[in-house]
């Protein structure tokens, strides 16, 4: 640096000066106590708080986790969503928040499989250590598994939206529901019949969700893969990541041989849920992306296997 550089340089005051100059100030006297066991917890403070809680808890705590899989990739690791929760009673201040963290970290430790066992021994341990009745946890992640082309043989990474529910209580068990967002092409029926020579497709999205029955086996069965072959075989066609010409041949041709409204679609994937032994219950809702509207066409249903039984 020359002579002049060096002249010609800002003189900065310090960076205690500087931190004092835009607020900072010198910490006052400490005169609350710093041992845990001498703090007040006013969380654990008892007394009428006139209401009862249903849920109190924390939301959109994202961790990496480890799925897995009946299709390739067999073994994943995403980033899941969660949110915990528990009731607390009419004479509680509040919950300990910083335990379902800290309960989350310890399950990280041992390698968090992200599974309807370990997620209900999770919920369980949970309740008894923030001392309820209750406790819950969701869960969802991008779930990628392997696709190849219907003639081409590539193969790309497609992925879905998975989400899992475990809601315990001491005296009743287990609620346990499971959700998928898969995407699909449909092909418009009124387009095709109406046109002389072609007929407009849109990208759809259908999500479900499924109330699971109690013995429902996820060693048997991958709940995921279930709820996804739902979804694309009573589509139009399936979404591909790698598309060949003779691959792109097949699903257009596909396409236009299975034209689906949404209204179609959520009867036929109702149809196979239906047919699933382990629901109990489920709601299927489809969305397109209206290729020549601005608009979403949208339809849902929703559908309860323990009402035939009343």
């Amino acid at each position: 640096m020359s002579q002049t550089e060096i002249r010609n340089k800002k003189q900065l005051p310090s960076k205690k000066e500087r931190h004092k100059l835009f607020g900072s100030s010198e910490p006052g006297p400490r005169t609350k106590p710093v041992e845990k066991e001498q703090m007040v917890d006013l969380q654990n403070s008892k007394q009428d708080f006139l209401f009862k809680i249903d849920t109190v808890g924390i939301s959109n705590v994202k961790h990496p986790i480890r799925i897995p899989s009946k299709l390739t990739p067999e073994i994943q690791t995403t980033i899941g969503t969660f949110t915990f929760g528990s009731s607390i009673t009419q004479d509680s201040k509040g919950t300990n928040m910083s335990r379902f963290t800290q309960q989350l970290d310890e399950y990280h430790q041992d390698g968090f499989a992200i599974d309807l066992t370990t997620l209900k021994k999770f919920t369980k341990e949970m309740a008894d250590r923030l001392k309820q009745e209750d406790a819950e946890v969701e869960v969802s992640f991008p779930w990628f598994f392997e696709r190849k082309g219907p003639a081409s043989d590539f193969a790309g990474m497609n992925h879905a939206d998975a989400e899992m529910k475990v809601k315990y209580h001491k005296q009743t068990g287990y609620d346990i529901e499971v959700g998928l967002t898969a995407a699909i092409t449909t092909l418009c029926p009124c387009s095709k019949e109406i046109s002389e020579y072609s007929a407009h497709n849109q990208r759809g999205y259908v999500s479900m969700s499924v109330r699971l029955t109690e013995d429902f086996n996820e060693q048997e069965n991958d709940w995921k893969t279930a709820l996804l072959e739902a979804a694309e075989s009573n589509a139009s066609a399936r979404i591909h990541p790698v598309l060949k010409r003779p691959d792109e041949k097949m699903v257009t041709e596909q396409a236009y041989e299975n034209p689906r409204f949404v209204e179609d679609v959520v009867r036929l994937v109702a149809a196979d849920l239906y047919e699933y032994e382990f629901v109990e219950s489920f709601k299927v809702t489809c969305r397109n992306e209206e290729s020549i509207h601005l608009h979403d066409a949208i339809a849902s249903l929703h559908y309860d296997k323990n009402e035939e039984r009343n």
